[in-house]
């Protein structure tokens, strides 16, 4: 035990604590920028068992803040490289690597046998459907997001409120690292406290994160936070599904433009969100609306103008970038 003897010497670990991480297995999807010190710090403290989802490749726009590949792992499956990394630093975790994009279809099999899960992806589509898929089990889920120089970590389920009672609804947009740019350091820093909750929880650290959420602005160096213990679960909302899901009777529309795609589906219509007002499209009596987007923010704006007027089943589809 000399390798953990620093953090089982820490009096709210000890080797019961050690123990518990040992037995651990994790599920972290999205292998990026969050993933780097939540692998580092999980492989190197004993986690047993790191199951990794994402289905890209590294690239050379990632390294100025996906610490754990280096020049030579461009173009390779980030899944692969990762486990290359985990197992050069600590042999006695064991890794999973799946090549493979998070959607509903796959969620609840991918969560599986696992103890705690970690939302690495900085996606609210795949957020949203962990933590759907954590709720229903009462498996534990640490959510992590940054962008720009600000960034939140929050622990959802197992028992804590789920994350659609933190935020039932969505921002107006949502950029992406590509499109508002971020820096290496504030992914580092929220990626560590990801990883101190996800050490936390393992460990059966007291007081548990479940139901507090962190917040970091790099501008100023200041942190925040609350503990959301109590936020009710909300009524009516709408669920992402997997594209395969779609079904034949569905009111099916497609939000993006000729552009970005081609239709979802045979028949689908292709409407832009101000299409779902008092006047607008909707479906039939007894019909399932399923709503289509690229990132599914869209999908989810006018799943809200379409519950005002319509009080019928409304689903979500994040199509993704058309090469996946």
């Amino acid at each position: 035990m000399t390798r953990y003897a620093r953090q089982i010497a820490v009096p709210v670990l000890g080797a019961e604590g050690q123990d518990r991480l040992r037995a651990a297995h994790v599920l972290v999807v999205g292998v990026g920028g969050l993933a780097a010190p939540v692998l580092s710090y999980l492989a190197g403290a004993g986690v047993g068992c790191l199951r990794l989802v994402d289905p890209d490749r590294v690239d050379l726009s990632n390294l100025h803040r996906q610490t754990l590949f280096t020049e030579a792992d461009v173009g390779h499956p980030k899944v692969q490289a990762a486990a290359r990394q985990i197992v050069a630093l600590n042999i006695d975790c064991g890794v999973e690597p799946i090549q493979r994009r998070l959607d509903p279809g796959n969620a609840a099999a991918l969560c599986a046998g696992m103890d705690l899960v970690l939302d690495c992806a900085d996606s609210f589509a795949a957020s949203y459907t962990l933590s759907d898929a954590c709720q229903r089990v009462g498996l534990p889920l640490v959510c992590a997001s940054v962008i720009g120089l600000e960034g939140y970590v929050g622990a959802f389920c197992g028992g804590a409120p789920s994350l659609r009672a933190v935020f039932p609804d969505l921002p107006p947009r949502a950029g992406t690292c590509a499109e508002e740019g971020v820096l290496g350091p504030v992914v580092g820093v929220i990626g560590a406290v990801q990883a101190q909750m996800a050490f936390a929880v393992l460990a059966g650290l007291h007081p548990s994160p479940l139901g507090q959420l962190v917040t970091f602005d790099a501008r100023g160096f200041r942190f925040g936070g609350f503990r959301f213990d109590g936020a009710p679960e909300p009524g009516r909302s709408p669920a992402f599904i997997a594209p395969e899901a779609i079904g034949s009777a569905d009111f099916v529309v497609d939000l993006r433009g000729e552009d970005e795609g081609p239709l979802v589906r045979p028949g689908a219509l292709r409407r832009p969100v101000a299409a779902f007002d008092s006047h607008g499209c909707r479906p039939e009596p007894g019909q399932r609306a399923v709503l289509c987007c690229r990132s599914g923010l869209r999908a989810w704006q006018a799943a809200q103008r379409l519950a005002e007027v319509w009080d019928g089943e409304i689903a979500l589809v994040a199509l993704g970038d058309p090469e996946g």
